[in-house]
């Protein structure tokens, strides 16, 4: 994206993970472990292009709907994550129909999606908005990379405005608070006899408060300021994780209202951080900073995720949410730090 925009970034993206999907299905024909793990890593790919996408929407942005743009496209995430799962079935019936194994229908499915991704995002994404930004801002040379690597760029950035820094930890911290929790749920419940049907539910609950609001949340990060949002968005994951813990094994409303607000905590999190990130990285390294969080996000939630199991193998499933605590509560000290850095870079 640094060197040729945001359509070509996308679009390869995209073409990765279709990529990985068909090997996934390659593999199950096959029957390779090896490959079944280097489709998975190209799918991941296609993660990294939805995550990018939200900066997209930020790039011709003013501070006035910064939020509310990045949140449609958060938002629209909602459409994938409801209709993804119940393509289940139909994957399975297409499967058969094309004689391979039935659990690769599934990949399959995701393959054609993400190429159907990739062509829209090539043909439709023009003007690109980022090289718009650049020629509004009077770059000449567009394509134009500054000198170092990504990450030193991006480190930079973070030195000369902290503000960055704050945002993209409260991020983070927002993420592995949400996913060390979260995938741990389904065990929690089924310890206790829930049926997967109820699980599912409470999980579709959750899904629900991580996406559906998220429109809503952009706005209050323009009104009510991004920093405000995210603290706020701490706190909630606060009374989720209280919720989560106070929660017996099995089906209970303290864990599906622990999960729901969960949700919500993460949609404030990731919306006005995501916010702040977008805000105030400089032009130069606008993609290097964005690309930066979202690596630190992921490691970071990848890294809680795998200590749960530890947790709740060692000491429960209500250990792991009062633990987790931590993680709220630095979200929360995130946000007060961030409003003290973008104070004093304002006043300065």
């Amino acid at each position: 994206m640094a060197r040729r925009g945001r359509r070509i970034g996308l679009t390869t993206g995209y073409l990765l993970g279709a990529a990985g999907g068909g090997l996934a299905v390659l593999a199950g024909v096959v029957g390779s472990m090896l490959l079944l793990l280097v489709g998975a890593v190209l799918l991941g790919a296609g993660t990294s292009a939805n995550s990018a996408a939200r900066f997209a929407a930020t790039d011709l942005a003013d501070d006035s709907n910064r939020g509310r743009s990045l949140s449609v496209v958060v938002w629209a995430t909602t459409i994938g994550a409801v209709l993804g799962p119940n393509l289940t079935g139909p994957s399975g019936a297409f499967a058969d129909a094309v004689n391979i194994p039935e659990l690769t229908g599934p990949f399959a499915i995701g393959a054609f999606g993400m190429l159907a991704a990739a062509l829209i995002a090539f043909l439709m994404l023009r003007p690109d908005p980022l090289l718009v930004a650049r020629e509004r801002a009077g770059e000449v040379n567009v394509g134009h990379v500054a000198a170092g690597s990504s990450a030193s760029r991006a480190w930079q950035a973070v030195r000369e405005r902290p503000v960055i820094g704050f945002a993209i930890a409260g991020l983070a911290l927002a993420h592995a608070t949400m996913i060390s929790v979260m995938v741990m749920t389904p065990l929690h419940m089924q310890h206790g006899g829930a049926e997967l049907d109820v699980i599912g539910i409470v999980i579709s609950v959750h899904v629900l408060g991580m996406f559906a609001f998220s429109p809503l949340v952009g706005m209050l990060a323009d009104r009510l300021g991004r920093p405000l949002v995210l603290g706020v968005g701490g706190f909630v994951l606060v009374l989720a994780l209280l919720l989560c813990a106070s929660s017996p094994e099995g089906m209970s409303w303290q864990v599906t209202a622990g999960l729901f607000l969960l949700g919500v905590g993460w949609s404030l999190a990731m919306v006005s951080a995501s916010t702040m990130v977008a805000e105030h990285a400089p032009l130069e390294a606008r993609t290097d900073v964005q690309g930066s969080s979202d690596l630190v996000m992921g490691l970071t939630a990848a890294s809680a995720g795998a200590l749960a199991g530890l947790v709740v193998d060692i000491a429960g499933y209500p250990v792991l949410a009062l633990v987790t605590l931590a993680l709220a509560f630095g979200v929360a000290g995130c946000a007060a730090r961030a409003q003290v850095a973008n104070a004093t870079r304002r006043t300065t």
